[in-house]
């Protein structure tokens, strides 16, 4: 994003309370985008994004909603073990956000502590549509949802 016939599926994040963003925005034009929708824009750089946005974007960030902390991290490393690396980088968050691969991924440890890549809407690499992420916060507790695209 943005070449070729690839655009931002703004339909899914109209009416969002906040849109979180793990990286590979790629050009300035994008986040300005995404900020014109509405709601706050909270992202970190990807290793793909111009100088722009490097130089604007942290690395890593942590929010706060409703009371449930969220990480949010553009490369969560290697598989294995990323659930509890994740855990030790963000201590004490609810959830870690991440992106990177382009692979949707959601799994949980036993106490509830999860992690979350919500793919990409427009470089879906192997997969076979784009997705995005849908979080959902609820009585302290947040739950995800991959929303697959046409």
């Amino acid at each position: 994003m943005p070449r070729g016939r690839r655009r931002l599926p703004v339909e899914h994040l109209v009416g969002a309370d906040a849109i979180l963003h793990a990286g590979d925005l790629m050009e300035r034009s994008v986040l300005e985008e995404l900020q014109a929708l509405g709601p706050p824009v909270h992202a970190v750089h990807g290793n793909v994004d111009d100088r722009w946005l490097r130089e604007r974007l942290p690395l890593e960030r942590t929010l706060e909603f409703a009371g449930v902390r969220i990480g949010m991290i553009h490369d969560a490393g290697p598989a294995a073990g990323r659930l509890a690396r994740m855990r030790r980088r963000f201590p004490g968050v609810d959830a870690v956000i991440f992106g990177h691969s382009h692979i949707p991924l959601h799994e949980t440890a036993d106490d509830g502590f999860q992690i979350f890549n919500p793919g990409s809407p427009t470089d879906k690499r192997r997969q076979p549509r784009g997705t995005v992420g849908l979080a959902r916060i609820e009585h302290r507790k947040i739950t995800f949802d991959l929303l697959e695209l046409p």
